[in-house]
């Protein structure tokens, strides 16, 4: 049994508004003291199959996901081994669950309008912590899945390398993949977190996303 530190909303190049390269990830993750990442680009899970590849060590595991855009709001699924096709909320959920993934509901209160019964029932946990959210935005969702006794998770969700591990999910369990799911699903977690400054946050969204976009246009750096 160990314990293990896992940040689980990390973003490669593999995103259309990340720069980040594979190989800086995974280096500036064991560098941080992190067990694990998930890798969760968005509407793929190229990043996440790349930087497992990388990992060449035995006590630090890749954990391969996405972060899928549907007709509702986000969705993040882990634990994948198929690209996730559908873009319906509920058809995504049936894609993860049929691989025997988990389904995460990311920063419910940033891109959901309403979150109601039916899109909880489908669900298996709630991002109860993201770095890149206000601490009053983290609250709710805090809220929300103890509320609906939905099991949690941390992510940074991170788009830097440096921002890796700002968010931690502690679990007291194997290194491996299945003891990682039963953990999570039991609800034995603890969290930890900073949020990116606010005057960060609101230069990344607004002006550094146009930038990565335009450089990757030119640099063709999603080949």
């Amino acid at each position: 049994m160990d314990r293990l530190e896992i940040d689980f909303h990390v973003h490669s190049k593999y995103s259309a508004d990340s720069l980040t390269s594979p190989s800086k990830i995974l280096k500036f993750a064991k560098r941080r003291g992190l067990s694990g990442i998930a890798v969760t680009d968005h509407d793929t899970i190229k990043g996440g199959t790349v930087i497992h590849k990388l990992n060449d060590s035995d006590d630090f595991i890749v954990i391969i996901g996405s972060e899928i855009k549907t007709d509702k709001g986000d969705l993040i699924g882990i634990f994948l081994n198929e690209e996730i096709k559908k873009r319906g909320f509920f058809e995504v959920c049936e894609e993860i669950k049929d691989q025997d993934g988990i389904i995460v509901l990311p920063h419910p209160f940033l891109t959901f309008k309403d979150i109601g019964e039916d899109l909880l029932k489908a669900i298996d946990v709630i991002e109860a912590f993201n770095a890149r959210c206000s601490y009053e935005i983290n609250e709710k969702a805090l809220n929300l899945a103890l509320k609906k006794s939905l099991p949690i998770l941390a992510g940074s969700d991170a788009h830097y390398s440096w921002h890796v591990g700002n968010a931690k999910t502690f679990l007291e369990c194997n290194l491996e993949y299945e003891d990682i799911k039963k953990c999570i699903l039991q609800r034995d977690v603890k969290l930890k977190g900073d949020t990116i400054p606010f005057i960060n946050r609101i230069i990344y969204r607004h002006l550094a996303g146009k930038a990565i976009k335009k450089l990757k246009n030119t640099w063709s750096l999603k080949k």
